[in-house]
């Protein structure tokens, strides 16, 4: 299978082109007081959940906030503190020890976040006023609310947390990451400066769509210029087709070919793609596909959502991506690769309720791994 062949990305080669999907889980260890740096910090349970998927080509680590203005779900890591960085380097060793290769996904949830998460300001942050609409945001204290109207970046606050970005990369950089994912899609931050639905700046963040882009392409090449990760190192990922957060806009299938064909310009480690359609189709314009993508932009591309085995297949064989991101799939099936090696059979998507449970390796680590036609162990991180 090509899907199991190596691939390279930059200067770094993939033992094959499985990918661990960015999966929000937030097993980070609560406390009572739920601003405590544990409960941002990597643990030993999480340690072991990377371990157990670290036969892919590439992990990618579940959102990972970079400051308190981006933060917004409770017991989600953070890369801001020492703490942080001591156990995210837990978890890079783990996987390194395994051989495995792995990038940590840069989070700023922007409108999709609650101002109870940010005590500094009682904000939260977006390039325009914008609510958003029949969405229920989490409180601190994991309570419901309503979405609260965005407070409009100014400029200044958009240098601030173009900051927040490079210094996020230098400590990735500091817990051994082997690269950074920035996440430009579902609706948070970096994504609402790129829709015209959310975007309705005048100034040079808005309008056109180099305006729109101009926040990625800053946040890139301040992270490449501070020395932390070169080009090569950095992935970014876009959806155009989602509705996740309230996202869609009808010049989606102009604006993200666009995007991507100034981002080639960088030569990033791959363009990441969730071109699938099972978050929701915002129905706004054409769905915009990887082959769309791959007129424009020479670099890997990784496809996502809703595959298996034999659509990644097709889409590595045809040419449309280079890798193939797995989510549900992998949570279920740690040994992932393996079972697609062999031909075993999988074992079906996890119950929903398991996906965020705030504690404890229930549908997290508890997971068998195939061994054999009729049995099947309990997997191991050793």
């Amino acid at each position: 299978m090509q899907l199991l062949s190596k691939f390279t990305i930059g200067d770094l080669e993939l033992k094959n082109r499985v990918v661990l999907a960015p999966l929000t889980r937030g097993r980070c260890t609560p406390t009572e007081n739920p601003f405590d740096v544990v409960c941002t910090t990597p643990n030993d349970l999480m340690v072991e959940y990377y371990t157990q998927r670290a036969s892919g080509g590439l992990l990618i680590t579940e959102a990972t906030a970079i400051s308190e203005a981006g933060c917004g779900w409770r017991n989600a890591p953070h890369i801001r503190f020492p703490e942080n960085v001591e156990g995210w380097k837990k978890v890079v060793d783990a996987v390194h020890a395994k051989e495995g290769i792995i990038f940590m996904q840069f989070w700023h949830m922007g409108r999709q976040s609650h101002s109870s998460h940010h005590p500094s300001t009682n904000k939260t942050f977006a390039p325009s006023p914008i609510a958003m609409s029949g969405v229920k945001v989490r409180t601190i204290n994991g309570e419901d609310a309503e979405a609260e109207v965005p407070s409009e970046l100014t400029v200044d606050e958009i240098k601030a947390t173009i900051a927040d970005y490079v210094n996020a990369a230098k400590l990735a950089k500091e817990a051994g990451f082997d690269g950074i994912e920035i996440h430009a899609a579902n609706g948070y931050l970096i994504d609402t400066f790129l829709q015209s639905s959310t975007n309705k700046r005048t100034d040079n963040y808005g309008g056109s769509l180099d305006n729109r882009i101009r926040i990625l392409k800053e946040i890139f090449e301040a992270i490449v210029e501070s020395g932390a990760y070169p080009a090569n190192r950095i992935g970014f990922r876009f959806s155009p087709n989602g509705v996740f957060g309230d996202m869609g806009s009808e010049d989606n299938d102009v604006a993200f070919p666009y995007f991507a064909k100034v981002m080639n310009e960088y030569k990033p480690a791959y363009l990441h793609v969730m071109d699938g359609l099972g978050f929701g189709f915002h129905n706004k314009c054409k769905v915009v596909t990887v082959a769309d993508f791959r007129k424009v932009f020479d670099g890997p591309i990784m496809c996502n959502v809703g595959l298996n085995k034999d659509t990644a297949e097709g889409m590595v064989r045809s040419g449309a991506a280079d890798l193939c991101a797995f989510g549900r799939l992998y949570i279920s099936n740690p040994d992932l690769v393996e079972r697609f090696t062999h031909n075993w059979p999988l074992e079906p998507e996890a119950a929903y309720e398991t996906w965020y449970a705030p504690t404890g390796a229930k549908g997290y680590t508890d997971f068998s791994v195939y061994d054999g036609p009729h049995k099947a162990v309990e997997a191991e991180s050793q």
